[in-house]
């Protein structure tokens, strides 16, 4: 499930393959790094901005690649200052990426530390029943380009008042690769946009600051553990016993936790990282203190940290979020094993924050005017 755009996008070169392309023209390799530079660092939105380009390279530039892939239709923010962005794609599809910001002590709301959670597919086909993403299935996967574009707008919507703009740097401090989309579905694509992500003639973010998120796809978490660069690795884990878990991630039966756990231990020992286990708490599914106990053991086995989300509500679903009091005590149980945990506070409920929520609504939206 690919589209094929009419050109492809320049987010998606390298520096090594826009070199290539630029040589097999028979222009001067340097070019590449001014291309990349104005593309990253000065963030440039149409080929005329690259005025230190000769104005036949420009045209080259424009009919050979799409400068952007991902056009912003759509920016809401919360109360809390948490942005959705809602992006459509070359084919019309729709991605969302959203920005949460992380309060500092001195420094304003919109200067505080931001995480960017990106997707990486046009919907989902590991089909958890809890989440939006999936309700329509998958469209198809991104490619590396559309990836790395998100960041790009994230950055636009950004640069005005960051100071971090004016110095080229990004207007973000972390990633994580939680939105729509299983990201390990994706591998090639995905690798190939953290490493243009990553990379010093791209945006230049360490890999630390890099966390990718899986439902448990064994074979992928394997191969990821062989990366040269160190990735974080969090797990969509939300049940601790597979009974549970087969409730409302079908994952579970191809990839049982006799499976996915010893994938997980062999990434943590190669990485020497602290992988994240995250755990969305629904009301009578998940927040029982029997799975609350099972995830301590869990968690201390592979010296995890937890993160506890309680359940956003999706409209057409029948989940509910558990109450406060349950949250607290069944964090409580973490906390006496000494188990760093966080207790995530709701972000964007206002806004549909979900993963999927937005892009679904907008989807029946055109649906309707269309019937």
């Amino acid at each position: 499930m690919k589209f094929t755009p009419a050109k492809p996008p320049l987010t998606g070169e390298t520096l090594e393959t826009l070199t290539a392309r630029l040589v097999e023209r028979g222009e001067p390799t340097f070019r590449a790094r001014q291309i990349l530079d104005w593309l990253y660092k000065k963030r440039a939105r149409s080929w005329d901005e690259m005025t230190n380009l000769p104005k036949s390279l420009r045209a080259w530039l424009a009919e050979t690649f799409e400068l952007l892939p991902a056009a912003l239709i759509l920016g809401k923010k919360s109360l809390d200052v948490t942005d959705k962005l809602l992006l459509e794609l070359g084919d019309r599809s729709l991605i969302e990426t959203v920005i949460i910001r992380a309060p500092q002590e001195g420094v304003g709301l919109e200067n505080s530390r931001k995480t960017i959670c990106i997707s990486t597919q046009v919907g989902c086909a590991m089909g958890c029943k809890f989440c939006a993403s999936g309700l329509m299935g998958l469209k198809r996967d991104l490619d590396a380009g559309e990836i790395v574009a998100q960041l790009l707008q994230v950055c636009y919507r950004e640069d005005a008042h960051d100071p971090r703009a004016h110095a080229g740097l990004a207007t973000f401090d972390n990633i994580v690769v939680m939105g729509m989309g299983e990201p390990l579905a994706n591998y090639e694509a995905l690798i190939l946009a953290l490493t243009i992500v990553n990379a010093e003639w791209g945006l230049g973010v360490g890999a630390r600051r890099i966390t990718l998120s899986t439902s448990g796809l064994v074979p992928k978490i394997l191969r990821l553990a062989d990366e040269p660069l160190g990735f974080r690795l969090a797990i969509s884990l939300h049940g601790a016993t597979n009974e549970v878990r087969e409730q409302i991630m079908p994952v579970n039966k191809a990839f049982p936790l006799e499976k996915l756990l010893p994938a997980i231990q062999t990434f943590s020992e190669k990485h020497g990282r602290m992988i994240t286990l995250e755990f969305i708490l629904i009301e009578d599914i998940n927040d029982s203190f029997d799975q609350a106990e099972k995830l301590r053991d869990i968690a201390i086995d592979l010296h995890a940290h937890v993160n506890l989300i309680p359940y956003n509500t999706v409209e057409g679903l029948p989940w509910k979020r558990p109450s406060n009091n349950r949250l607290e005590r069944f964090a409580d149980v973490l906390r006496a094993a000494r188990i760093s945990v966080t207790l995530r506070r709701e972000k964007g409920h206002d806004i549909d924050a979900a993963c999927g929520q937005l892009r679904l609504k907008t989807e029946k939206d055109r649906e309707l005017a269309l019937a």
